[in-house]
């Protein structure tokens, strides 16, 4: 691994969490209070945990959803979604010096409309919620639920999401792998060429498939039921996994986790349900559960992936209304990131 260089893992130490609040003139209009509360039941779980920083439309509307406010902090910013984890920025730790790189956000290839969204990370600089951090802008399109990083030089994804036409259509499979040598100083690119979720708009991001838990183990979802229509490709994305070594040249140690009973909008279409779409904070592990048989072994099988933190589920059916669930709505910041919190407080 390029030592000057880092894309923190997940689990590693944290200084804060980010996410965008749902508000009336999102794609979640006609679910708000349902969603606005599904979302403060997160935020304030992982506020026990760590500081949160909220991007809302109308800070004293927001507050109206919350029990407490300690450790989250508001800020106003113009949003056209929720998906921080795809619209927000992404750390790279140069010399162990915070670097957020403000990749473009495009709606998932031209999907949606995202230029709001796409703008947050710079006004947010520019109002200086961070601290200790410098940014970086780039014409790259990429979302953090698409890439996967060990904190040892290994990034985990998707050819599905990555080479897809509306993203960066002009770069080549090893153009792209060098962006990310080049920005994230990682030396191995795994690229999974199997496994989807029906209902999903992302083209499949890795975070609603694979997971890695350690630097040695990957939780992942599974699909033994023959009769349903991911049966094949998660199969498959099973065999693909079990052919990938870790830095070291061991295989890694794969954890499955149950698939979800079939979940449906009113419309009949199905939803991207999955157990793999957790957020790793410090000292405890967010899953989302949906009401399900499944719920109770899946929390146990994370349990069993990390020992040393409390594993939390919190219903996140309403998330999956549309088509994404808890790890989409986040994003961590490590540790040597700092929230300019003197700002934050006046502001509100």
């Amino acid at each position: 691994m390029n030592q000057l260089k880092k894309l923190p893992a997940e689990w590693e130490k944290q200084s804060f969490l980010q996410l965008t609040f749902p508000h009336p003139k999102s794609d979640w209009y006609y679910l708000l209070n349902e969603v606005s509360s599904c979302f403060a039941e997160i935020i304030e779980t992982a506020a026990r945990f760590q500081d949160v920083l909220l991007v809302c439309d109308d800070i004293k509307r927001v507050k109206s959803y919350f029990k407490t406010t300690q450790n989250i902090f508001f800020t106003d910013t113009e949003s056209n979604d929720t998906w921080t984890r795809d619209h927000g920025g992404i750390t790279v730790l140069e010399n162990n010096k915070a670097v957020i790189h403000d990749y473009i956000f495009n709606g998932w290839g031209n999907k949606f409309d995202a230029q709001l969204d796409n703008q947050i990370t710079k006004k947010l600089f520019k109002k200086r919620v961070f601290k200790n951090a410098d940014l970086i802008s780039s014409d790259f399109v990429l979302e953090g639920g698409s890439i996967e990083s060990d904190g040892k030089g290994t990034v985990l994804t998707t050819t599905a999401c990555l080479l897809s036409k509306y993203r960066n259509e002009h770069l080549s499979k090893s153009q792209i792998e060098q962006v990310f040598k080049t920005d994230f100083g990682c030396e191995r690119i795994l690229w999974l060429e199997n496994g989807y979720l029906a209902g999903d708009d992302t083209d499949s991001h890795i975070d609603t498939l694979a997971r890695f838990c350690d630097e040695n183990t990957i939780a992942y979802a599974g699909c033994n039921n023959q009769n349903d229509e991911h049966f094949e490709a998660l199969q498959k994305m099973k065999v693909e996994l079990g052919n990938f070594k870790n830095f070291n040249g061991s295989p890694y140690k794969l954890v499955e986790l149950p698939f979800p009973d079939d979940c449906y909008d009113y419309d009949g279409n199905r939803l991207p349900a999955t157990y793999a779409n957790f957020t790793i904070i410090n000292e405890a592990v967010l899953v989302p559960i949906y009401g399900l048989p499944q719920d109770k072994p899946s929390l146990e099988i994370l349990q069993g992936c990390f020992p040393g933190k409390e594993i939390i589920g919190i219903n996140c059916r309403v998330l999956i209304e549309q088509h994404g669930s808890l790890h989409c709505v986040t994003m961590q910041f490590p540790d040597q990131v700092k929230l300019n919190k003197e700002i934050l407080t006046k502001n509100e």
